[in-house]
């Protein structure tokens, strides 16, 4: 058994676009409640961010943005491992060994790069096909027991344990086999603009998300020209009423009201009083979130204290799983 006792858990969500109010509730909300009950990792995946075209500035700048948004929304740097993906330089290189190992076919299956195949042929490259093995690298460098996932990285996840399979039935045991970890509610917050869509932090239309770091008013406003439906009741159905639906789910997790309770409440009133009320908790359940956020992003010289700490950290589980690895394959032992 790991360190005290506790299983491993891995997550990390790459620094493109905003992080949303679909990210917090579905997944950095998560990983606050499991944070005493796992060994925990948490990066921010910059390496990820390459496989679309990014300005380097704005990279930069986004990379420790992210990692002040984890601090800020309650990740603990005592009790969790929290880190930026480039800086441990493990990641790249089991990912060029799994590469060596993973199936042609495997990648051709990835649903994500046949739909943005299909999208457009603009901007394709090597990375954005072979990410998929990044990312098992990065959850098997620190055999990670257990990995939160959405249904879209599900096929990821199977990916990465294929690999664990081929690894083992060639070299032996070497990696943990992850499981994946989903959350019961309000792991699927959806567009503001197409509720038929899942909510991004890189839609082009940025109306249709709520930033974590998105000023009161900002969001005030998105939430009030979110779409809805025909009618007026606010009642729960996602098939019918996909828009009031979605703005439902949103305030029966940040209110812990059900949605039977919340069309009891809103009974005779109209979507409008919903938007109201609903632009209101979320500016109120964000106040504190965002007031850490931007104390941590004065204070430079503590983050970056924190991502060299964290690195070394993440860096001294990283190299006992690649030493493993290299020996497993036959490369020559590095000179201590």
């Amino acid at each position: 058994m790991k360190k005290n006792d506790k299983k491993t858990i891995l997550s990390a969500s790459t620094s493109s676009g905003d992080l949303t109010i679909g990210n917090y509730i579905g997944a950095i909300n998560n990983w606050t409640a499991l944070q005493d009950q796992y060994n925990c990792y948490y990066m921010v995946a910059d390496l990820h961010a390459l496989t679309t075209p990014q300005e380097p500035k704005a990279l930069r700048e986004r990379g420790l943005s992210f990692y002040a948004q984890y601090l800020a929304c309650g990740l603990d740097p005592e009790k969790n491992t929290l880190f930026m993906q480039s800086h441990v330089p493990e990641h790249a290189e089991l990912a060029w060994i799994l590469n060596c190992f993973c199936p042609m076919g495997a990648l051709n299956r990835m649903t994500q790069f046949k739909e943005k195949t299909a999208k457009s042929e603009k901007n394709l490259n090597a990375g954005l096909f072979t990410y998929p093995v990044l990312m098992a690298a990065d959850i098997l460098l620190y055999q990670a027991d257990v990995v939160p996932v959405g249904e879209d990285q599900k096929q990821h996840l199977e990916l990465a344990r294929d690999l664990v399979d081929i690894f083992h039935h060639r070299f032996g045991e070497t990696f943990s086999t992850p499981d994946p970890y989903i959350g019961k509610m309000g792991a699927r917050i959806m567009s503001l603009q197409d509720p038929t869509s899942k909510m991004s932090k890189s839609d082009e239309n940025p109306k249709s998300f709520l930033s974590i770091i998105d000023p009161p008013k900002t969001l005030e406003k998105k939430i009030k020209s979110a779409v809805t439906d025909l009618g007026t009741e606010v009642s729960f159905d996602q098939s019918e009423k996909p828009g009031i639906s979605n703005l439902m789910t949103i305030y029966s997790v940040l209110s812990g009201k059900t949605y039977q309770q919340i069309e009891t409440d809103f009974e005779g009133k109209m979507y409008g009083h919903l938007k109201i009320e609903l632009a209101a908790l979320v500016i109120e359940t964000l106040k504190p979130v965002q007031d850490k956020y931007h104390d941590l992003m004065k204070n430079k010289d503590y983050l970056d204290g924190l991502l060299r700490d964290h690195s070394e950290k993440a860096r001294a589980t990283a190299k006992q799983t690649l030493i493993k690895v290299y020996d497993k394959v036959g490369l020559y032992p590095r000179p201590l």
